[in-house]
């Protein structure tokens, strides 16, 4: 079985390097790290597989701006994007829970402050509970993850305004 901390440094390896895939066996587990733009699909047919999708890297030229997110259902619609917000992204592949267990009230909520040291969420990853801090101080703005969500490394989380 892998440990987090060992996916985490393989993942941070792979994104700084050439390589576009790299996929290791250790003890009847088998973890495929993969850079998106490789359409080969590789079937992975032990039970606790990892895949990890990273982000390429950004182009030299300037892109077009994203599209905005749709508004996860039962909420109003984004608020408009400003330039200055700070994004809290995924720092892993995982299930994005936004309270420590089911019946607790969620960590934060818009208009919340958080201090670089507040809980943000839990990301739940092999079966391990990973706390998501702010590392930035501010004002929770937007939520763009569901609660139950399966996220992806780099996907943005939260926007923050920062103080």
């Amino acid at each position: 079985m892998f440990k987090l901390s060992e996916i985490k440094e393989l993942i941070k390896l792979v994104d700084a390097t050439s390589v576009q895939e790299l996929e290791i066996e250790n003890e009847g587990s088998r973890l495929v790290i993969r850079k998106p733009g490789k359409s080969e699909v590789v079937q992975v047919p032990a039970p606790q597989a990892v895949s990890a999708h990273i982000p390429a890297a950004p182009a030299t030229a300037p892109a077009a701006p994203a599209p905005e997110p749709e508004a996860p259902a039962g909420r109003a619609s984004a608020p408009a994007r400003e330039d200055n917000l700070h994004t809290i992204v995924a720092p892993m592949v995982g299930t994005f829970y936004r309270a420590p267990s089911p019946d607790a009230p969620p960590f934060v909520n818009i208009g919340d402050r958080v201090t670089e040291k507040t809980v943000v969420c839990i990301l739940e990853a092999m079966k391990l509970m990973n706390p998501l801090e702010a590392e930035v101080r501010g004002e929770i703005v937007d939520i763009l993850a569901e609660n139950g969500q399966l996220v992806e490394y780099g996907q943005p989380l939260f926007l923050v305004r920062p103080e």
